[in-house]
This record gives C-alpha cells, sequence and structure tokens, in this order.
C-alpha cells in the first residue's frame, strides 16, 4: 500500500482525502483479519463485510440520506470506496456496491415515504438490497423484459422469472423492472418488491467463478400495492439507465482494485524470484510487461475518475463517459491481471493463490452492468450523435 498513488489525480477534493484515510484504516484491519475471514461461510463473510462498511461508514456514500431535500450520490467517492474494497476483496466490494445499486432508483425515483421506508434501513445495513433487471432469455436487451406486471385493482400482479440476481435469497427488497404497457423501453415500469411478498420466490444460489449470494427470482402472481411503483408508469427503463449512470463507471474503479493487488503482488515476487541468475525485475522482456500494466492501470484511473468528476462537478449526462470508464477499467485490469499470472508462471494457476483468486474475480465485471460489447455500442453511437448535433 505504500506504493499506491492511484487517488493522486487532478478529480478530488478534500472531503476525498478524508475518506482516503479512512480507506487505508479499513484496508489495515482487513489484512490482519484475512485469515480469519476465509474461514467463514459465504453468507457469513457477507455479514461480515456488510457490518465492517456500516461500521466505517461506507454505506452512508452509497446509499443517500433520506431525509436531505436534494440528494446527490458522489461517484468519485463510490468509485474510490469499490477500488478500495476490490483490493482487499471482491465480495466486500460486492456488499457495499449492492447496496448502492439496490436502492439509487429510490434515490432518484422514489416517493418521501418510499425514500424513509428502504435508504434508512439499508443505509444502516439492517437491511439488504437488490435489483432484479435480468432474466433467462437474456440481460443485455433491458428493453425486452417479458416480466409483466398487470393491473388488477387498485394494484398490479406479477409474473415471470429474473435470473442471475445479486443478493437474490438474501436481500430484503428488490427494484424489479416488469413491463405494464406495450413493447420497448417506454412499455417498463419498476416496483419495489419486498421480499416476503406471496408470491415472490428465490432459487438455490447459483455458482459462479467469483461466488456470491445470487439466484433467480420467481414471481408467481406476486401482488403489489400501486404506491410500490417507482416512479410513474413507464419509467422503469429510465430507473434502471440512472442507476447504471451513476454505478457503470464505478465498476472500472473495482476492475482497477483487483488490478492493483494484482500489480502489487507481481511486483513484490519480480524482486525476489531469481532466474537465470538475476531477479526477474533486472530483465528486460519483464520490465516491458510491467510497464504495460503500469500503463493500463493509469489510463483506467484516469476514465474512471474522469466519469465521476463529469457527473458530480459539471453535472451533465455522462452515459459516454461512463461506458468508458465501465469498458477501460474492466478490460484494462483483465490484461493486468493476465499479466500477473503469467509472470507468476505457475504458481499464478494455483487453486486459491491470490492471483488465481483475482483472475476469477476480474471475469465476471466484463460481462455485467452491461458486457464491453455493448459498452462499445453506446460510446459509438453517442459520439456519433454528438457529431451530428443530436
Amino acid at each position: 500500500m505504500n506504493r499506491w498513488n492511484g487517488w493522486d489525480l487532478p478529480f478530488f477534493d478534500e472531503r476525498h482525502t478524508a475518506l482516503r484515510d479512512r480507506l487505508r484504516t479499513w484496508m489495515e484491519q482487513d489484512a490482519a483479519d484475512e485469515a480469519r475471514i476465509e474461514k467463514l461461510s459465504l453468507v457469513e463473510q457477507c455479514a461480515h463485510y456488510l457490518k465492517q462498511v456500516t461500521d466505517f461508514g461506507f454505506l452512508n456514500i452509497a446509499v443517500a440520506d433520506p431525509s436531505c431535500a436534494k440528494v446527490a450520490l458522489d461517484v468519485r467517492s463510490i468509485s474510490m470506496v469499490r477500488e478500495a474494497l476490490a483490493y482487499r476483496s471482491a465480495l466486500a466490494d460486492f456488499v457495499f456496491s449492492m447496496q448502492g445499486l439496490g436502492t439509487a432508483g429510490i434515490v432518484l425515483y422514489g416517493s418521501p415515504e418510499q425514500r424513509s421506508r428502504y435508504l434508512r434501513a439499508c443505509r444502516a445495513g439492517k437491511a439488504i438490497a437488490a435489483i432484479a433487471m435480468t432474466e433467462p432469455h437474456g440481460g443485455t436487451d433491458l428493453a425486452a423484459v417479458r416480466t409483466r406486471a398487470e393491473k388488477s385493482g387498485d394494484g398490479y400482479v406479477l409474473n415471470g422469472v429474473k435470473s442471475w440476481i445479486s443478493n437474490g435469497g438474501i436481500a430484503d427488497h428488490y427494484i424489479v423492472i416488469a413491463r405494464t404497457g406495450d413493447e420497448g423501453a417506454k412499455g417498463l415500469s419498476a416496483f419495489l418488491v419486498d421480499a416476503g411478498t406471496p408470491g415472490l420466490r428465490t432459487g438455490p444460489n447459483l455458482d459462479i467463478i467469483s461466488p456470491h449470494p445470487l439466484s433467480e427470482v420467481i414471481f408467481e402472481n406476486a401482488r403489489v400495492r400501486a404506491e410500490q411503483m417507482l416512479g410513474q408508469p413507464g419509467e422503469g427503463f429510465k430507473v434502471a439507465m440512472a442507476t447504471l449512470d451513476i454505478f457503470r463507471s464505478s465498476v472500472g474503479a473495482s476492475s482497477i482494485g483487483l488490478a492493483r493487488r494484482a500489480m502489487d503482488e507481481t511486483l513484490a515476487r519480480l524482486h525476489t524470484r531469481v532466474m537465470f541468475g538475476k531477479t526477474m525485475a533486472e530483465m528486460d522482456t519483464v520490465r516491458m510487461r510491467v510497464a504495460d500494466m503500469a500503463v493500463d492501470l493509469e489510463t483506467a484511473a484516469l476514465a474512471v475518475y474522469r466519469a465521476g468528476w463529469l457527473k458530480d462537478v459539471r453535472g451533465q449526462n455522462v452515459t459516454r463517459e461512463a461506458s468508458m470508464a465501465k469498458l477501460v477499467g474492466t478490460e484494462s485490469a483483465q490484461r493486468v491481471i493476465d499479466s500477473a499470472v503469467q509472470l507468476f508462471g505457475a504458481a499464478g494457476l494455483q487453486t486459491g493463490g491470490i492471483i488465481e483468486r483475482l483472475y476469477r474475480d476480474i471475469r465476471p465485471m466484463r460481462v455485467y452492468e452491461g458486457a464491453s460489447e455493448i459498452q462499445r455500442l453506446i460510446i459509438g453511437r453517442r459520439t456519433l450523435a454528438d457529431a451530428a448535433g443530436e
């Protein structure tokens, strides 16, 4: 951590300096607790990290204070927290980010009653949040959602299946994107659905290469009241996109955290591993590989925190810049960690080793919240539209 100067960028102010110091304190504590935490079950680890991010005040950054008249989530702070948490544990980052993803729609579109009821508990770490968008036939095309919410009396009845839902099975509420109208994005609405709602059930945990709570969420005639809608009918797509505009760039920050850990572990190894009569750090071919890793890291950091600065300070639409941050952050981190595996050699492939773990943790980040291919489409479309003055 002594070498880490990743936040020495022109995009921060005094509050970020104070947050940096708090994050470093947490990182030192987590490092000391690492052996004990690894012995806990997945659910127990999530509970541990939920308490940690609550006790250190990090949830106050991901979940807005419902008592504030004007709510603004600071994307740079969110990104800093995600970078630091991911450096130590992808699961810690997951716990923090999901509290934000599962509440941002309430912050932006919720009524005062909704904000008071849901945000307070999630901000205090007393309730777990989730957002349910992805479906079995595909998650990339949100406008093609098939889960339906049919008007019935003074409410709606939901039927459908959501898949690959993070915090599925342990969440206290889900923000659910469902179809209330015709085909396409304008026919979608968003609902706040409590976990105990009759007709809502979850499947078994789905195992993936970077473990975290993940399951299907199934709706079978699940009835919700009309006041459980977020915003107005037909605004579900807007709720989802506004959430992603805040958190998508922070996926790049999380990826940078993983990559910085891989870089630090690699640098330490290169200075101690001797090959052909000299340390690896003295080999020109190794130095060139390290140069590429360093350039990838610093370029990604610039893209991520520039996107946050444009959102926080300029207050402008950052759909393109958030996509750039996610694309550059995740793809660069994948290259850095792949290089770490190569430089570690067989030790980088050993199950249970830190480099092998990081390799598993980085791969999903190029898929969720919009795969890299989708980010390229968004960036290209917005760049061409801006050039045409549209």
